[in-house]
């Protein structure tokens, strides 16, 4: 479910010149909740592999994903990236709002 509402929304600077901004979604589990799993978006203009590294070591990390990430989802990110940064700042929010109204029990991030 949360793949389908990933490839429903639409980008248009997806390989345009000048895209170096990447989104990117990480597995959340957390065994305390209801609903277990989770999920993670944000926007990066590094490599989203980095990213989560630096997540993972507490470099301006989300507490969500520093605690609770996984690993990345890249088959819910991979095909809206590389993004110009304008409009990778409009779709996090859309995205992670998108995962919601899929019925995706825990989100975070989408700032």
């Amino acid at each position: 479910m949360a793949e389908r509402a990933a490839r429903q929304l639409r980008v248009t600077t997806t390989g345009a010149r000048g895209a170096r901004h990447a989104l990117y979604v990480v597995l959340l589990k957390d065994t305390r909740r209801m609903g277990r799993w989770g999920l993670y978006v944000g926007e990066t203009s590094l490599d989203p592999d980095l990213r989560f590294d630096q997540h993972k070591t507490g470099y301006k990390a989300s507490r969500y994903v520093n605690r609770f990430g996984l690993r990345l989802l890249p088959q819910l990110f991979e095909h809206f990236n590389p993004l110009r940064r304008w409009e990778a700042v409009e779709l996090e929010p859309a995205l992670a709002e998108a995962f919601r109204h899929a019925g995706v029990p825990w989100v975070e991030g989408g700032h």
